[in-house]
């Protein structure tokens, strides 16, 4: 391996989030140091994820095939739409194992500074699926911060004068917080206990 393949190696890994450049550094050393262990299995699993992986058509969650395994489960309620800013809130909320609908993932929040508006998000997909899918309840389950709150009215409005209950989710996700970051318990409760907007 040339000093400009491990470089760039090392420059790659630093991008990931979590990892900074000494922590990719030590990332780097231990794949070179067990090419066969990790390294090998590691580049392979990383082009089947390349070709295989794409987004599901219906949800925007991460599957194998047009619909992910969520959407494609006839046991889930169909009724009950979880609204969640990204694929990581998805796996938060399915490791609770307390929800029992499908989601639907947004691909982040309305931002005024950033310049995400309307157009940005999966709003037309979500109000799409809200009009064809019998829905009668959606949860919010977005972050309690005011980029995900504004998000929040935004969807609840676009729901006025619809025969759809529109909750969020409650007590137990700190002012601030990001549904990543939240243990199990605390998202049980929170969804256990959402409210109307």
């Amino acid at each position: 391996m040339s000093q400009n393949a491990l470089d760039e190696l090392i420059g790659l890994l630093a991008r990931i989030p979590g990892l900074g450049p000494r922590s990719a550094r030590r990332a780097a050393l231990a794949l070179v140091q067990k090419r066969k262990l990790l390294l090998e299995p590691l580049a392979s699993a990383m082009a089947d994820v390349a070709r295989d992986v794409r987004e599901c058509l219906i949800c925007s969650n991460i599957a194998t095939a047009e619909r992910c395994d969520i959407c494609a489960d006839h046991r889930r309620d169909p009724g009950t739409i979880c609204v969640v800013e990204g694929v990581a809130d998805l796996w938060a909320m399915e490791r609770a194992e307390v929800f029992k609908g499908r989601y639907h993932v947004l691909g982040g929040t309305l931002s005024a500074l950033d310049g995400i508006g309307p157009d940005d998000l999966n709003l037309p997909r979500l109000d799409a699926r809200i009009r064809s899918d019998n829905v009668s309840e959606v949860i919010l389950a977005l972050g309690a911060t005011v980029d995900g709150q504004t998000t929040a009215h935004y969807i609840a409005d676009m729901m006025e004068g619809r025969d759809v209950r529109v909750t969020s989710l409650a007590q137990g996700v700190p002012v601030g917080g990001e549904l990543d970051y939240l243990d199990d318990g605390t998202i049980t409760a929170a969804l256990r206990a959402r409210r109307s907007l």
